[in-house]
C-alpha cells in the first residue's frame, strides 16, 4: 500500500505516540467515505490534527488537561498567528524568577547526578511564563494557544527519558539550551470540532460519528508487573501542573501530583488483573467500549505486548462486528501488510508490533 502524505502535527515526546502510524491510519479511512471522526484517546492530539487537516470534521477527547489545552490550539482556534506573536515575543523577553516550578523541579547543571527535568535557567523562565499568562487574562482559546507553544518549548529543553515518572541521572544536552517559545503553525478552525475531557464511557452514549479510532492505554502483558500500575497519568503528571498553575500536592522522587497516583488515576484499560471468570479487566473495558460506541465504522490500534491475546482480542471483535481488515505495521519499510485474521496473526505476533483493526458494526 503506498503511503499517503499528511498534514504536519505537533505533540512532545510521547510514549506510545502514533505518529508514524497517521498515514496508514489516513489510508485506512479514505475509502470509507466518512466525514465525521471521533478520537477517543487523543493523547497528544497528533490523530486528531491530522484528521483535521485532512477535512475530517473531529471529535477529540482525552482526559488529560493538557491533551484538552492541546486539543482547544489545534481544532478551535480562530485566531491568526499575527494575533499571538507580539504575546509570544514578550513572553521570551521576560527575565528569570524562582519560584514553585524551580523550586521542585530545577537543578544546578554543574552538579553531575542531579535528577531534576529542568535546568534552573529554563525553570525560572517556565516560573515568569506561566505567571505572565496568567496576568494577561485571556478567553480560553487564546490561552491554551499560549500554553501549547510553552509546553512544546519546555519539551525541547528538558531532561528525560520522554516521561516524568524517571529522570536521567546526567543532563541531557539539549537542556544546556535556553527555552525559547515558539509558535506552532497554526490553521484558524473552519471545522465543526468538538473538543471533549471525559472518560470514554461518559461519552459514549452522547457522541454518534461516523467513525471512530481509539488508542486505548494497554494493559502490559509482562506477568512481574504489579496488578495496580497505571502508566499514563503518571507519565505526564507535569505537563497537566503546568497547565493548571496549581502547586499540587506531590509525592515521591519525580514529585508526581498526588491525583496522578495509581489510587487516583484508575484506567480498566490498563488494569493488569482478571475479574472473577478469569478474564482479564482490560479485555472487559475493550469489548465495553466497542459495544457502546455509536459508530458503523470503529479504527482500532493495538499493539502485540498488550494485555489482550490475538484470540481472546479476536472473540472480542466478533462479539461486536465484522472485522473489515487487519493490518500489521512494519515502520522500518514504512508500509501496512495486510494479514489473514487468525492464524497469521496468531504466529507473527511480536513484542510491540502495531497493529490497526478496521471493523464494521
Amino acid at each position: 500500500m503506498a503511503t499517503p502524505s499528511f498534514p504536519a502535527t505537533y505533540g512532545i515526546k510521547y510514549v506510545g505516540s502514533k505518529l508514524k502510524l497517521i498515514p496508514n491510519i489516513l489510508e485506512l479511512i479514505r475509502p470509507l467515505g466518512v466525514k465525521k471522526v471521533l478520537d477517543g484517546f487523543s493523547g497528544t492530539t497528533r490523530v486528531s490534527q491530522a484528521l483535521a487537516g485532512s477535512g475530517y470534521e473531529v471529535v477529540c477527547n482525552d482526559r488529560a488537561e493538557w491533551s484538552r489545552v492541546f486539543a482547544t490550539t489545534f481544532l478551535l482556534n480562530e485566531r491568526p498567528p499575527s494575533h499571538f506573536q507580539p504575546l509570544i515575543d514578550e513572553l521570551n523577553a521576560l527575565p528569570g524568577k524562582d519560584g514553585w516550578f524551580t523550586q521542585n523541579y530545577g537543578g544546578d547543571g554543574s552538579k553531575r547526578g542531579e535528577k531534576k527535568p529542568w535546568q534552573y535557567h529554563n525553570t525560572r523562565k517556565l516560573d515568569a511564563v506561566r505567571e505572565k499568562i496568567d496576568e494577561y487574562r485571556l478567553p480560553e482559546t487564546e490561552k491554551c494557544v499560549l500554553l501549547t507553544a510553552l509546553i512544546l518549548a519546555l519539551d525541547e529543553v528538558e531532561s528525560t527519558l520522554g516521561h516524568f515518572s524517571s529522570y536521567l541521572n546526567d543532563w541531557a544536552p539539549r537542556s544546556y539550551q535556553t527555552m525559547r517559545i515558539k509558535l506552532p503553525n497554526l490553521t484558524p478552525n473552519k471545522g465543526n470540532h468538538e473538543v471533549w475531557q471525559k472518560d470514554i464511557f461518559d461519552l459514549l452514549p452522547n457522541v454518534e460519528v461516523d467513525l471512530a479510532y481509539f488508542d486505548p492505554p494497554y494493559g502490559s502483558n509482562n506477568e512481574k508487573m504489579p496488578p495496580s500500575r497505571v502508566r499514563y497519568a503518571g507519565y505526564y503528571h507535569l505537563w497537566t501542573t503546568v497547565v493548571l498553575n496549581d502547586r499540587p500536592e506531590l509525592f515521591g522522587k519525580v514529585g508526581r501530583r498526588k491525583d496522578s497516583s495509581d489510587a487516583e488515576s484508575y484506567s480498566p484499560f490498563e488494569d493488569f488483573r482478571t475479574d472473577a471468570a478469569g478474564k482479564f479487566i482490560a479485555l472487559n473495558a475493550i469489548q465495553h467500549m466497542l459495544e457502546q460506541t455509536r459508530a458503523p465504522y470503529v479504527l482500532l490500534s493495538y499493539a502485540s505486548g498488550g494485555r489482550a491475546t490475538a484470540r481472546e482480542l479476536a472473540e472480542c471483535i466478533d462479539v461486536v462486528g465484522r472485522l473489515v481488515k487487519l493490518v500489521k505495521i512494519d515502520y522500518k519499510k514504512n508500509v501496512m501488510a495486510e494479514m489473514k485474521w487468525t492464524n497469521e496473526w496468531v504466529c507473527q505476533q511480536q513484542p510491540y508490533q502495531e497493529y490497526l483493526f478496521l471493523l464494521e458494526k
